[in-house]
């Protein structure tokens, strides 16, 4: 064990996972996240009896599977959050969107309510999007068909949120009247309604990849604190990709810490971190 105490990457070794992850996600990993790359491939490459990064990195190459890929792309992405992260959002969808998007459904004979996580990490954000959604429907919800399209790249944090299962501590931040929607398992822990967690379809889906396999179009779209990763073409790119499945007059809501600038071709500015699709 002793061999694989300072495994530390050499600058190529480093520029080379850099250049991969970018490749195949979209993540920019500068030289800020040295740290950040490191402290989580250390682990996984000394479990795996690797004795350098090189050869950890050759393995991915050689992995016609794409398993280690995947398993990099997911050791790499921040999946840290809680329920009611970024309050002010679904307040705004309560509120304000949800009122407009579905009057004008109603005005156009439509009871089809389509709503896109595009960044669901282990399944706070969908979860909290549904609630609010049945809380802003009440008695008049079984009319609407209003199931949750949730992706992420990372299957782990996928395989957690299809599981619903989380610490107390999760949901401290939500309203107490929102905490119905959740059973006690155990003293520490909690877990979705089954109700709730069947109202969320959850797939793994790269959003740098080409088209999205997706047939009918959406009216709102999360996709908070993922843009940041990216460099300025790709989140044009993802910018165009959304409008492309979106309806006119569509919602987008980002990170508070984001912007798409108020210049951008798709989208324009409705409040910080909310935007409407510009209709053509």
């Amino acid at each position: 064990m002793e061999l694989f105490t300072d495994l530390k990457p050499t600058e190529q070794e480093l520029r080379q996972l850099r250049n991969l992850i970018y490749e195949r996600s979209g993540i920019v990993l500068n030289e800020k996240k040295r740290a950040l790359i490191v402290g989580r491939l250390q682990r996984d490459i000394r479990a795996r009896g690797f004795s350098s990064f090189r050869e950890y990195y050759q393995s991915i190459l050689s992995d016609s599977s794409g398993r280690m890929l995947s398993e990099l792309i997911d050791r790499i992405s921040t999946n840290h959050t809680y329920f009611w992260r970024e309050s002010g959002h679904f307040e705004y969808l309560q509120n304000v969107v949800l009122p407009e998007v579905t009057a004008r459904l109603m005005r156009q004979n439509s009871n089809d309510l389509r709503l896109w996580c595009a960044a669901a990490s282990t399944g706070e954000e969908p979860y909290t999007i549904l609630m609010m959604i049945k809380e802003y429907l009440g008695p008049s919800a079984s009319h609407w068909y209003h199931d949750i399209l949730a992706t992420d790249i990372s299957s782990h944090a996928l395989e957690k949120a299809r599981k619903g299962i989380y610490s107390k501590k999760s949901i401290e931040k939500l309203p107490p009247h929102l905490r119905k929607y959740f059973k006690p398992i155990d003293p520490k822990r909690v877990q979705v309604r089954e109700d709730l967690r069947k109202g969320v379809l959850y797939r793994r889906l790269n959003l740098i990849d080409e088209a999205f396999p997706f047939k009918g179009k959406f009216q709102i779209i999360f996709c908070r604190n993922v843009m940041i990763y990216f460099d300025q073409q790709t989140r044009l790119d993802l910018l165009k990709k959304f409008y492309n499945v979106m309806e006119p007059d569509g919602y987008l809501f980002i990170g508070i810490t984001e912007s798409l600038g108020r210049n951008n071709p798709y989208f324009q500015y409705v409040r910080p971190s909310v935007y409407k699709r510009i209709s053509r």
